[in-house]
């Protein structure tokens, strides 16, 4: 039995022709962030997971933040030109979402629960992957492409500067969305024996 999930679920891909032609508005945009990482699932419902939705200049700031942060290091008339281009593609999106964890929270519940201390980071991991597939399906649902980007940790220290980010929020992925102006490939997958095991 197909579920319409598992049909929102399959159509979702990633996205990098990503466009600025979307049919909703920013106020509704946000409620759909807001509302799928608020019902993602976390340890304990600690709710680790913390977002800055950027739009128009915002967005284009954390696109030219990542070119300044690693411009420099890259070598090549090639090499600069693909990622000067990749970038460029992000930044012809519609808006960005930054993902950060809240480690004083995290912090909090290591003293609080003493057994479990060593598991909250990666649970924590755990609640971001949560939220971010989430975001991702509802904006999906919402004719809205994205990507998950991991320019941190980077542009961290550039991206707490430019927008006045809590000490305590560290910086996780970055998600650009907009319409989408090509589809993606093909999605191919491994075997089911090299995934699952059925044990009864």
């Amino acid at each position: 039995m197909t579920t319409s999930f598992l049909n929102l679920a399959s159509a979702r891909r990633t996205i990098y022709a990503l466009g600025k032609n979307v049919k909703i508005s920013n106020q509704e945009i946000e409620t759909i962030i807001k509302d799928a990482v608020r019902f993602a699932p976390s340890a304990f419902n600690n709710q680790t997971v913390r977002a800055v939705l950027l739009f128009n200049k915002r967005h284009d700031e954390l696109w030219d933040i990542v070119v300044d942060c690693l411009g420099a290091t890259i070598t090549g008339v090639e090499a600069k030109q693909k990622f000067l281009s990749k970038i460029g593609a992000f930044k012809a999106a519609y808006g960005t979402i930054l993902y950060f964890t809240d480690s004083s929270i995290v912090k909090q519940y290591e003293q609080q629960y003493p057994p479990y201390a060593s598991n909250f980071r990666d649970w924590s991991e755990q609640a971001q992957g949560n939220a971010n597939y989430a975001v991702w399906l509802a904006l999906h649902e919402s004719g809205i492409g994205a990507s998950l980007q991991h320019y941190n940790p980077v542009i961290d220290d550039a991206v707490r500067k430019a927008y006045n980010i809590p000490e305590n929020w560290t910086l996780r992925a970055q998600m650009p969305f907009g319409s989408i102006e090509a589809s993606a490939g093909d999605k191919t997958f491994i075997a089911d024996s090299e995934r699952f095991m059925v044990l009864s």
